[in-house]
């Protein structure tokens, strides 16, 4: 049999679903291509280079072909932590230009949505790299994403939570990432893969310590209670309105309905 060839990000947030795949009982089976960009893997899975990859969510609308695979993702029911809106003190209702982090078009596309559909406003938009202070010295206000948005000091900025900002104005969870392929279908058990790398959650905060500055107990609780990998129906509602207000605000031509491979 041919073997899998998968990609992901490499962001602590994705760490619980790669598991499996780098140390676990699938190391070996399959080949995994890891980027700090998500968008990246979107564009390995629009350029057909991989058969599976854990992609933005905003990727399935504009990647012919492609379907979900279902039950697994990267989101969250209430707070994310890792995706915010940062200032130096204003309010967003005051904000006039906005440095996107290009690293995800999901939350990009988010940050429009809150800012035409809720604030009824149109900041300018400037994409930037992922450094905050150069971001504010740019702009009113930054997007930042992964872990870098973990470790903002909160003496100097004001955050706003992306997904606690949305489930305050709709209800909703969030779902940023989801297993996408254009295949017919997939041998891979992703679902059996999150699940055996939850039960080493201990061993990857472990591994990402080094890396982000933030005592253990707060990494274990934001990957064990912040970030959920399975999709529950606020959340899958919350996807399906997040793209008929893209639509709605011009960020994508149409919508396509949730398809599933089975």
């Amino acid at each position: 049999m041919t073997i899998q060839r998968i990609s992901a990000s490499s962001y602590s947030n994705t760490a619980p679903l790669v598991w499996s795949f780098l140390y676990g009982q699938n190391r070996a089976k399959v080949e995994i291509i890891l980027d700090t960009a998500p968008a990246r893997s979107a564009e390995l899975l629009a350029q057909d280079r991989v058969d599976a990859a854990l992609v933005p969510v905003i990727a399935y609308q504009m990647i012919e072909g492609v379907r979900l695979i279902p039950g697994v993702c990267v989101g969250a029911k209430k707070r994310v932590r890792s995706v915010c809106l940062v200032t130096r003190g204003e309010d967003l209702d005051r904000v006039r230009s906005v440095s996107l982090d290009v690293s995800s078009k999901t939350s990009v596309v988010l940050t429009k949505i809150i800012f035409r559909e809720f604030l009824g406003s149109e900041p300018e938009w400037r994409d930037a790299r992922p450094d905050l202070d150069a971001m504010l010295d740019a702009s009113d206000c930054a997007l930042l994403i992964g872990d870098p948005a973990l470790m903002i000091d909160k003496t100097k900025y004001r955050k706003f939570d992306m997904a606690e900002t949305w489930h305050e104005l709709t209800g909703f969870g969030f779902v940023f990432a989801m297993w996408m392929t254009r295949r017919a279908g997939c041998p891979i058990d992703f679902a059996a893969a999150r699940d055996e790398g939850l039960e080493h959650i201990g061993e990857i905060v472990s591994n990402y310590e080094s890396d982000i500055d933030l005592p253990r107990e707060e990494l274990l609780t934001y990957l064990s209670e912040n970030i959920s990998y399975t999709i529950d129906r606020s959340m899958q509602e919350g996807l399906e309105l997040y793209y008929a207000l893209a639509n709605k605000h011009g960020l994508i031509p149409a919508v396509k309905p949730l398809e599933f491979i089975t």
